[in-house]
């Protein structure tokens, strides 16, 4: 049986992760490494599994977008009173379970400058106790009642969800290999999630509760505390980032807070068939501009997802914002609103993260998150983003192209096509002119130098002595 169809709320056109149906047989599979040269890209880019991330993405995306009933405005911090069901519950007993084994994994006294190889211990012992943590904390029906279908692979026993869930899992906490963290771990546990989501084991929509309520739960009672164990192992093994655009990228390690972060501070939904804000904020909400002041940033982490990320980069990076956050500085500029942010955010994360082969490469593909192609992808125009992949190291390697997401009319996830090519990765998606250098506040740092020393032309004393902020002029 091939994986579901997306299908649309009961409430809205908006749609939603499938949920599998026990009654009919599903064949899991083992997940397997499938993107090993730059073209496998464009496959992911047509496949299952990059619609359902889509879908699972703009789903929770939505969820965190502030309500307004009547005079009446509901918002959904960090801080919000919140009362999480028993599934999110365990999730969080699960991440503070994994948490602790870092105890059981001292550090390495070995001199090394990035990566502590004490973060082997850890994910080894990780790995050797997931099975017994994920049966602990899923509860019975999650991983049972489903018949087997297709053909079982030669000498090996058949697959079960567990094999598929425990994939994604172990994948969301960094390489042991690399001693390394970034948007592709992330990526993992948010499929990890998705997984969970396709098996049943997420309740349905609790009454009276805001549309959504079971999607905030997961972001902000999963998703976050998830957020804060990585950071804990980033700081304690000194993980080097994977994958990373060194200071032209949106962050070293996630990208997942920042656009759910913008959503919390989006303009606020007036009903639930209105599309998903493409511009305005929320009243009351922090400004844009906030994003890059030191202390704004640690004033709001506690309350807002984008600021307790921008927090985490002001704990382990020095000196101006603008010259270690280049696009975040460039994001504090946006003047069309958190929602504006908002849906350049969703663009990036699909032509930064998704269409990326160094972030995808190492992404398993089982039944849940299937290679096969999706029927109703689009074959927009080849970008000179894709064709910059890497190419195949023997000639007849798989081609393909990339897809337009066909699941989203508002907050529309677009594939390659018609990108632009950045400097020297991306361009920032939110459009208009880049706002010019700006200072003021005293904890924003230095403001960028308008002067640089020369030298003899010619040689290398005349190369600017400071890193020149990609706007000025």
């Amino acid at each position: 049986m091939d994986p579901p169809q997306p299908a649309a709320s009961a409430t809205t056109s908006f749609p939603t992760l499938e949920v599998l149906d026990r009654s009919a047989p599903h064949h899991f599979l083992y997940p397997a490494k499938r993107i090993n040269v730059g073209t496998d890209v464009d496959h992911f880019l047509t496949s299952k599994a990059y619609r359902d991330i889509g879908i699972f993405v703009l789903q929770l995306n939505r969820s965190l977008v502030p309500r307004k009933h009547g005079s009446r405005l509901e918002t959904f911090p960090l801080t919000a009173p919140r009362t999480d069901l028993e599934p999110v519950l365990r999730l969080q007993e699960l991440l503070r379970k994994t948490e602790a084994i870092i105890d059981d994994a001292p550090l390495d006294q070995g001199p090394r400058r990035f990566g502590n190889m004490g973060f082997r211990t850890f994910h080894t012992l990780l790995e050797q106790r997931a099975d017994d943590l994920l049966q602990e904390f899923l509860p019975e029906g999650t991983l049972d009642g489903f018949s087997q279908g297709g053909q079982q692979e030669e000498d090996k026993p058949a697959a079960g969800p567990m094999d598929e869930i425990k994939a994604y899992f172990l994948g969301g906490f960094g390489s042991p290999e690399r001693l390394d963290y970034g948007t592709g771990h992330e990526l993992s546990f948010l499929a990890f999630l998705g997984c969970l989501w396709k098996l049943g084991y997420f309740p349905a929509q609790p009454e009276g509760e805001t549309p959504g309520a079971i999607e905030r739960s997961i972001v902000l009672g999963v998703l976050e505390p998830y957020l804060k164990v990585i950071r804990r192992l980033i700081l304690h093994y000194n993980l080097e980032p994977a994958g990373s655009h060194g200071v032209w990228g949106l962050d070293d390690h996630s990208f997942l807070p920042y656009i759910f972060g913008s959503a919390q501070l989006s303009r606020p939904l007036t009903s639930e068939s209105e599309p998903t804000p493409l511009e305005g904020s929320s009243p009351g909400a922090p400004r844009p501009s906030e994003g890059a002041s030191v202390t704004h940033a640690e004033i709001h982490r506690t309350s807002w997802m984008y600021f307790s990320a921008v927090a985490f980069i002001n704990d382990v990076k020095k000196g101006p914002f603008w010259e270690h956050s280049p696009i975040l500085f460039d994001v504090s500029g946006i003047r069309d609103g958190w929602g504006k942010i908002n849906k350049g955010m969703i663009k990036m994360f699909n032509a930064e993260v998704l269409s990326k082969f160094p972030v995808v490469q190492h992404f398993p593909f089982g039944s849940l998150f299937s290679w096969d192609v999706d029927p109703t992808a689009q074959a927009p125009l080849r970008s000179v983003h894709m064709a910059s992949q890497p190419a195949p190291s023997a000639p007849g390697g798989p081609t393909g192209v990339g897809t337009a997401a066909p699941w989203a009319n508002a907050t529309r996830m677009p594939g390659p096509a018609g990108q632009q090519a950045g400097v020297p990765y991306s361009k920032a998606p939110w459009g208009g002119a880049p706002p010019p250098p700006r200072g003021g506040a005293p904890d924003t740092g230095l403001l960028p130098p308008m002067v640089y020393p020369r030298g003899v032309p010619g040689t290398a004393s005349n190369q600017h002595s400071v890193t020149k902020a990609p706007w000025a002029k």
